[in-house]
């Protein structure tokens, strides 16, 4: 092979590989994308969901939890009355927003701070009880 014709397949690899991306790259995946639509549209008529029985938004099924992170509040909620039930958690957001402007202790160690630190970790010990009973239950 000559110089010229390894320095045109050079040039011709260089050229290939620089294709530029709003014709030729977009293109390809706005086809890809179709086509996976496609796909899902056909099986989606040929396999269609199963109904199943209405919901009724005033019973809840026994078998439904929350995700892990939820069930303080909602065993919170099977224990006290709804208002007050609804109420605490919010309560409890608006005391953590306004919290560093309420406390002005200067003191920044935990054992200097006997009301925050006792406050916190009954918080806690309530969130972590809430939790697992409302996972065991």
């Amino acid at each position: 092979m000559t110089t010229k014709n390894r320095e045109s397949e050079n040039k011709e690899q260089e050229n290939r590989l620089l294709l530029p991306f709003f014709p030729h790259y977009l293109l390809d995946e706005v086809i890809a994308w179709y086509v996976m639509l496609g796909v899902i549209v056909v099986l989606a008529s040929l396999f269609p969901a199963g109904l199943e029985e209405q919901a009724d938004p005033f019973q809840t099924p026994a078998h439904i939890k929350p995700e892990w992170y939820f069930l303080a509040v909602y065993q919170e909620l099977k224990i006290v009355p709804r208002t007050i039930g609804v109420l605490t958690p919010m309560l409890g957001i608006l005391l953590l927003l306004v919290l560093p402007f309420i406390d002005r202790n200067p003191h920044k160690t935990w054992r200097r701070r006997p009301i925050a630190v006792g406050l916190g970790v009954i918080v806690l010990v309530a969130a972590i009880v809430l939790t697992v009973w409302g996972w065991r239950s």
